[in-house]
């Protein structure tokens, strides 16, 4: 009986403490790195042209936000069909996704996956190099391009 007394006493002080803790009045503040800080500031930007019926359509930017740091814009605009990140996200000096998987193509760089419609941020490891003018919208899975913009 005193094994259940007590037993009884340290689930209630745990619910207790529980308790205390979720209504505290400090509650933590989480910043989502993936998605600019502050205001985001267009530097190129562009109209996606949908390729192989696709629906692929909307605006792209590329920019900084507050901190510096580069980012590729999706408007709220954006929509492509298979947006659950089977759609790869590349830089290109031209509308053409020209792979070389034997030895790489300078030319292309990929930036990202597409995961949703509607706006969407990728952050990018650095600036995008002036010599990529364009993003590409490609489906590796069909082989075949959804879009392209030609950045400006």
């Amino acid at each position: 009986m005193k094994q259940l007394s007590f037993l009884s006493t340290m689930f209630f002080s745990v619910l207790l403490t529980i308790g205390v803790l979720s209504c505290s009045k400090d509650t933590e503040v989480l910043v989502d790195t993936a998605a600019p800080q502050g205001s985001f500031s267009a530097t190129r930007s562009g109209n996606i042209i949908e390729q192989n019926a696709t629906g692929s359509k909307g605006a792209v930017q590329i920019g900084k936000d507050s901190k510096g740091v580069d980012f590729l814009k999706f408007g709220s605009d954006f929509t492509t069909v298979l947006a659950t990140g089977t759609v790869s996200v590349y830089m290109s000096t031209s509308s053409t996704f020209k792979a070389d998987p034997g030895k790489g193509n300078p030319d292309l760089k990929l930036v990202g996956f597409v995961k949703s419609n509607g706006e969407m941020y990728i952050k990018l490891a650095s600036s995008v190099e002036s010599k990529f003018t364009h993003l590409i919208l490609w489906c590796g899975s069909a082989n075949v391009p959804f879009g392209n913009a030609e950045l400006k």
